[in-house]
Order: C-alpha cells, then structure tokens, then sequence
C-alpha cells in the first residue's frame, strides 16, 4: 500500500473518529437533558445557564415557524423588541416583548393581531438567542427506526474498515533481504 493510501486511511480515521466524539457529546447531552425532565421532573433542562423548547404555534412566523427549537439563555435582563420564553396557565409561549412598565411587561407574537395579556416581570424564562429551523422534521426521520439502525451500522462499519492497520510488506521484504545477504 502506497505512503499516499496510508494518510487518507489516517485522514478518513480521524474524521470518523470527530463524527463518533460528537455523536458521543450529543448523546451526552440528550442523557443530561432527559436526567432533568423525566427524573428530576423538571419542566425545562437547565443546560448551563441555556435551555431550548420546540415551537408549537405559528404565532411568530415568520421570524419562528413551527417545528422550529428555540434556544434560550435563563434570565431576566430584557428589553423592549427582545422575543422571550415565559410560562402562562402551565404553557411556555415564546414571543416578543413590545412594552415593559416597571414590574409589568407586554408581549405579543409576530403573526398575531393583539398583544398578549400582561405578564409580571418573573414570568419570563429568558430571552431566545438562537433558532434551529425545522428540526422537527429531522427528529421525525432520525426517529425513525430504520433509519436510526441503518446510522449505527453505517458508524460502526466505517469503525472497522478505519480501524484496521495496513501493514507495509516492503519494510519485511528489506528486513529479509539484509538478513539473506549476512
């Protein structure tokens, strides 16, 4: 096997080997996530100061559709034009703030015509800094039974085939050659 063979063997080895770690790091936080709502029964992860929530309702489109994951950041330092997480009769609704009297704050979702009833100020979770569109959608596929099986064995495949060691017949036949001429 050629020197060139070998480093793209070793290249494609560690790009697997990035692929697994994420995957591995991901899962981690799954696990992480899934401890904090189904054991510790809380309603939202904490995941360092951050947590995310699916959108339900098309009530900010088009800034966020639905299917979208929002990805939030736990506070109360807000301001006017900020779109924030807060909890209303036991549903968490994101939408964006238009007015803030003191203590009181006023919200309102992009595709709605009226503002929302007023909150207090300790009803906001936090405020959204990022969207992930249509996860939905790959959650429904990567959930998928086939599909989810069909990934393992490709990852555990590439494992093998990255894993096995070439060995270079040459430096044998050098070692051979020395040995003979002795």
């Amino acid at each position: 096997m050629t020197n060139k063979h070998i480093k793209g063997s070793k290249i494609l080895g560690t790009i697997l080997n990035l692929l697994i770690f994420l995957v591995m790091i991901i899962m981690l936080f799954g696990i992480y996530y899934i401890v904090q709502i189904k054991v510790q029964n809380k309603e939202y992860a904490n995941m360092f100061g951050y947590t995310f929530f699916e959108v339900a309702t098309g009530s900010m489109s088009p800034t966020i559709e639905i299917g979208d994951v929002v990805i939030a950041e736990l506070t109360d330092n807000v301001k006017v034009n900020d779109i924030v997480i807060f909890k209303q009769d036991d549903n968490y609704i994101t939408h964006r703030i238009t007015k803030i009297d003191n203590e009181f704050i006023t919200t309102k979702g992009d595709a709605n015509n009226s503002e929302d009833k007023e909150i207090y100020k300790n009803q906001i979770l936090g405020k959204v800094i990022f969207t992930i569109p249509k996860v939905s959608i790959w959650k429904k596929v990567l959930s998928t039974p086939i599909v989810s099986v069909s990934i393992i064995i490709t990852f555990v495949l590439f494992g093998i085939a990255f894993s096995y060691e070439f060995k270079d017949d040459s430096k044998k036949e050098n070692k051979y050659v020395k040995q003979k001429k002795t």
